[in-house]
């Protein structure tokens, strides 16, 4: 009977206890910070500018291979074979080539875009520890399925990313 009474007085001083204090959500959409922040468009637009010359230069081999392709299937059946063999020995070097140049300029790609848009994301995550302390959010979360937009803050980092770049110009 004592375990009972103390159980209900325990529970009884739980309820009475204050709120605890207010808690603030907000919620960012990181792949709209990096896809409409000014820092993250110039990181894209100086990897194009990087990576440009590579581009074009793989362009041309594709387009040379293509045109081999195109005329072993035209003249192939009228080449003596010792040319055709030469030709498509060619082609083959040619395509391997393109291959491995293809698949480096992929991975040189990946690992430069990955560099620039870790400075962007550690810039982003400084703006929402700024927008966090002077808003008074308790928590910040990225990425979620559903969010009402009134406690979406992506549109303020945004803006956030925008201001050193004005400030500096």
């Amino acid at each position: 009977m004592k375990k009972t009474v103390l159980l209900f007085a325990a529970l009884g001083s739980l309820v009475s206890l204050p709120a605890v204090a207010e808690v603030k959500v907000g919620v960012i959409s990181t792949e709209r910070v990096m896809r409409e922040s000014d820092p993250a468009k110039k990181a894209m637009k100086k990897l194009e500018k990087e990576f440009e010359k590579r581009s074009q230069d793989m362009q041309k081999m594709g387009q040379q291979a293509q045109k081999l392709q195109e005329e072993l299937e035209k003249n192939g059946m009228t080449m003596a074979e010792s040319q055709r063999k030469v030709k498509e020995r060619e082609l083959g070097d040619l395509s391997r080539e393109f291959q491995r140049k293809q698949r480096e300029f992929n991975e040189d790609v990946n690992a430069r875009r990955n560099e620039e848009l870790q400075s962007v994301i550690e810039r982003a995550n400084k703006a929402i520890r700024a927008i966090a302390e002077k808003e008074g959010y308790t928590l910040i979360l990225q990425e979620a399925v559903y969010a009402n937009p009134a406690i979406d803050v992506t549109e303020k980092v945004v803006k956030a990313l925008a201001e050193p770049a004005t400030a500096a110009k």
